[in-house]
């Protein structure tokens, strides 16, 4: 099979577009059964083009950057969870890699209009919107809702093209705020890392998508069976029927128990007014009606409202268990109704709730401790939250310093608040205090995109004693390791991570869909690619061993008052070793010859860009 041969069918449309704001020129390019083989869509398709197109050392919020929407070859067909999608660029925040993967309705609608990916370049002189659909794309004049929350500009986009999806920015994209998000279909976001930022720096307010995809399955008999078998697992699954019931709040008290709830800025690991913010008093308090995304049957998204008192906001989707954590007990707030509006606050102008609670709980220690140039703002105040969140989305007097996340704001104050400004790489840690789940530890360090509980998530493996000793990193190096190759694929597929799907069935779906003829080993080995893939990219960047760390106070403090609940580093030392050798690479964190050959990442098949070709097509 020629490697120049385009795919054009089983689960993919055969089409790259190429947008250029500043030129207003667009063109097509193939997908290739070549790439598709290696890299099959989603996370795997952006990572590949994004070392494609990106000149090493660009400013993230430079036109010359570009951001990556891609589906995968499952995305809009019957298998439940099959409209999710992603978002792949180079983060403002971190200056590493970035990918943020995506549920609603919106990838469904990206795939309808006719690509598997759209690269977007340049920026716009003037504030613009794309519009996808039929293969067409057209750009259209934003000016009208430049300045608006993303709420009213769904709201306004979705009106004037019926029966499309919407993905915008608000005020603090605009504003390139280094945590700002992409808000879609109104509840959904593309939260981490800046990538709002990235549209706000283009000139970019929003996306429409309109159109619907019919699957066509290479084995028709193999593929549906494998739906049925995850529908199954679905029905059965308890998880999912607590997700049904509570939503992703649900592990707030699990978590809380197991003592990692990260409370006053990770100072603690139990919230003592845990239950104000509990997902059974979400439940009694605030929501009103459950939600779902494209073709899925967890219905986890839970719809609330707050009709009345100082925190009544019309609607919202969420607060989701890691909003709870850190703009909750993060903050020292012990109410679910303040969460919630602080939620809805973030939601329409455009924040990350993780970034921005780890923010707003190192303004009140910093204020706790005395630093003289911090907020007047307590733990607890949620009033004070929330002028503050409004202050950083239009980054106004403070806000201005703090749009730019938790270690920069410590480079500013200096004081010894490095020590406990809490990111890895310069993206803010999400809710799982890494004393208490040892396993968070290498997770956190070694994620791609800085710190993140998507790519390996051991915290119930932990509590639950699946992974056992408990406080301990063996056998943590493994299983972070093959966590992360199969959620590699698993964002490249794409289906969602909460869904129960065992490695058999989600490798039925892919040979049932596109013809492939993968075997678990093959499988394993996308994932790995993947994985690799994006470390040759960060490792191009500057990014090496040094940068794999974590905060100090996760080494110099106990946790709970429990000297067990305290990563020694030298024993962290050696787990990162292990980690890395199991991955074929160096003790600095660069694969080796050896490993990129196997997979196939060698320069014959992933060529650096030659310099005339880099930022353009």
């Amino acid at each position: 099979m020629s490697a120049e041969r385009t795919i054009a069918s089983n689960g993919y449309n055969g089409r790259i577009l190429h947008v250029d704001l500043h030129e207003r020129i667009t063109k097509l390019e193939p997908l290739t059964v070549d790439v598709a083989q290696l890299f099959v869509g989603g996370k795997g398709l952006g990572a590949y083009l994004l070392y494609q197109e990106l000149v090493p050392h660009l400013d993230p919020l430079d036109p010359g950057n570009v951001f990556i929407m891609a589906v995968g070859p499952l995305t809009g067909s019957q298998m439940q969870t099959s409209g999710r999608w992603c978002i792949v660029t180079k983060s403002p925040e971190t200056g590493a890699y970035l990918d943020s993967q995506v549920g609603g309705y919106f990838g469904t609608a990206l795939k309808g209009a006719g690509f598997d990916a759209v690269v977007v370049h340049g920026r716009s002189d003037h504030p613009v919107f794309i519009v996808l659909e039929n293969q067409q794309v057209s750009l259209e004049d934003a000016g009208d809702l430049w300045g608006k929350g993303i709420f009213e500009t769904t709201e306004i986009l979705s009106e004037r093209y019926p029966g499309g999806h919407v993905s915008a920015i608000g005020p603090a994209g605009e504003q390139e705020v280094k945590y700002a998000c992409v808000g879609v279909d109104r509840y959904r976001q593309a939260g981490r890392g800046g990538l709002g930022a990235v549209w706000g720096s283009k000139n970019l307010k929003a996306i429409v998508a309109r159109g619907s995809w019919r699957e066509n399955p290479a084995d028709v008999e193999l593929f549906r069976g494998a739906v049925r078998a995850m529908m199954e697992r679905i029905r059965e699954d308890k998880t999912v029927r607590d997700r049904r019931m509570y939503g992703t709040p649900m592990w707030v008290d699990v978590v809380n128990e197991g003592g990692l709830l990260p409370t006053y800025n990770f100072r603690l690991g139990r919230f003592a007014q845990v239950e104000a913010i509990s997902a059974r008093s979400m439940k009694s308090k605030i929501v009103v009606g459950n939600s779902a995304c494209a073709n899925c049957a967890i219905a986890c998204g839970k719809r609330t409202r707050v009709s009345s008192g100082p925190f009544q906001y019309p609607e919202l989707e969420g607060p989701e268990y890691e909003t709870i954590a850190l703009m909750g007990s993060n903050c020292g707030i012990a109410s679910i109704e303040a969460i919630g509006y602080l939620n809805w606050l973030c939601d329409d102008l455009g924040l990350d709730t993780i970034s921005t609670g780890n923010v707003l709980g190192f303004c009140m220690e910093a204020f706790q401790r005395g630093i003289r140039e911090a907020p007047q703002i307590r733990f607890g105040d949620a009033r004070g939250a929330s002028r503050m969140v409004k202050a950083i989305a239009l980054r106004k007097g403070l806000g201005d310093l703090l749009a730019q996340g938790v270690q920069s704001i410590a480079k500013a104050w200096g004081k010894g608040t490095s020590g406990w400004a809490m990111h890895v790489k310069g993206m803010e840690i999400p809710g799982y205090d890494p004393r208490g789940a040892f396993g968070m530890a290498l997770a956190y360090a070694t994620s791609d995109r800085g710190a993140c509980h998507q790519r390996a998530w051991t915290v119930n493996a932990e509590l639950t004693g699946e992974l056992s000793p408990p406080l301990s990193f063996a056998g943590r190096a493994r299983f972070v390791k093959e966590k992360q190759d199969l959620n590699a694929i698993v964002f490249s597929l794409l289906r969602c991570d909460f869904a129960p799907c065992p490695d058999s069935v989600a490798l039925d779906l892919l040979n049932g869909m596109t013809g492939l003829s993968l075997d678990r080993d093959g499988y394993a080995a996308v994932g790995e690619r993947i994985w690799n893939q994006v470390r040759l990219f960060n490792v191009r960047e500057g990014f090496s061993r040094k940068d794999d760390v974590l905060p100090a106070r996760f080494f110099d403090e106990s946790l709970n008052s429990n000297d067990r609940m305290r990563l020694k580093r030298d024993a962290f030392a050696t787990a990162l070793s292990e980690y890395y050798a199991m991955r074929g690479w160096d003790e600095d964190g660069i694969p080796q010859p050896a490993v990129l050959n196997r997979l196939g990442l060698t320069k014959n098949r992933i060529r650096m860009p030659r310099a005339e070709e880099r930022g353009k097509y």
